[in-house]
């Protein structure tokens, strides 16, 4: 399981969710919120080495204080196709650590827990249902405010392509200050006993580079607001577009499927005068090479960069995700 110990968050250490939307948080990590149930997942100290040993993050899945809606909190991590093959037909040990906040709403302190198996390919079961869907593990963890390590054993089938960890919070009444649930240390293991927890990559810059096949992200910083975002422009025309090449830090999963950039981005030339961009788009890409087009006002037929024009919270990220 990638980014298993919470540890790598290109899209933010705080994100917030609103009613009825879906999206990536913390690094490969997918979720669903329902009607009136905006919330927020952020990454917390587990401030825990007794209980919980040797894992310094975790998650932190939260009912904004007065949400009054009940629906399924989702979140998923599905494997892909390749990784998911070598457990079909075989026992599989399911194991995470979680805790509850003080006002944890889910009746009895329930967190549900499935392991969803498919015989698709490389699909993302938070956006949609797998084909051939099966339920080799549907438990239910019960929470208390203190970390306990929680384990499940289960049977993929020998036809299983996929599979995807699942957990479930479903809420009552109206949310109070602390209705949330922290959960870390998410590994599946072969066989019928939880072996000791361990990263996916053993090193913080493996498991990086890990998730970075299926998205990576250029951003700056406050104290370096007009940071450089993306290559030297290829190609530009006179009137509103200039192309740029970005190599990301490594092969991605498949050909990128989407760019996104937030802040103030601007295409900057050898004097140093920018021009903020209207848009950016995907031109040609590669797992390799990264072709975007970015849409200007006016462009001069010069050399650009793709920088951030004093804008702390300036960013290009670039998917592959299932």
């Amino acid at each position: 399981v990638l980014n298993s110990a919470m540890q790598i968050w290109q899209r933010g250490t705080s994100i917030s969710l609103a009613a009825s939307t879906g999206g990536f948080v913390s690094d490969r990590w997918y979720t669903s919120t329902g009607a009136n149930q905006a919330c927020t997942i952020s990454r917390q100290a587990t401030n825990d080495t007794t209980n919980l040993p040797s894992i310094q993050y975790a998650m932190r899945y939260q009912r904004n204080s007065g949400q009054t809606g009940t629906g399924g909190l989702n979140l998923t991590q599905s494997l892909e196709s390749i990784n998911a093959i070598p457990y079909a037909g075989k026992t599989v040990t399911l194991s995470f650590y979680a805790r509850a906040g003080a006002n944890y709403s889910a009746a009895s302190n329930a967190l549900s827990i499935l392991l969803i198996s498919g015989t698709g390919t490389d699909q993302n079961r938070g956006t949609t249902g797998y084909t051939g869907e099966a339920y080799p593990i549907s438990s239910t963890a019960t929470l208390t405010t203190t970390w306990q390590r929680f384990t499940y054993t289960g049977t993929l089938a020998s036809t299983a392509t996929e599979f995807a960890f699942y957990a479930s919070f479903v809420p009552t009444g109206t949310a109070g200050a602390n209705d949330y649930y922290e959960v870390t240390g998410i590994q599946i293991d072969i066989g019928s006993v939880a072996l000791p927890f361990r990263t996916y990559a053993g090193t913080l810059q493996g498991e990086l580079a890990a998730c970075q096949r299926y998205y990576f992200r250029n951003s700056v910083t406050a104290t370096n607001p007009y940071g450089n975002l993306g290559g030297l422009a290829w190609y530009t025309n006179a009137t509103s577009n200039s192309n740029f090449i970005i190599l990301p830090p490594v092969t991605m999963r498949t050909t990128p499927i989407s760019v996104e950039y937030g802040g103030v981005v601007a295409i900057t030339n050898l004097n140093a005068s920018s021009t903020n961009i209207t848009a950016l788009a995907l031109n040609q890409p590669t797992p390799t090479v990264i072709g975007l087009t970015a849409t200007v006002t006016a462009v001069i037929a010069t050399y650009y960069t793709l920088d951030a024009n004093n804008s702390a919270t300036a960013y290009i990220g670039v998917s592959a995700e299932l």
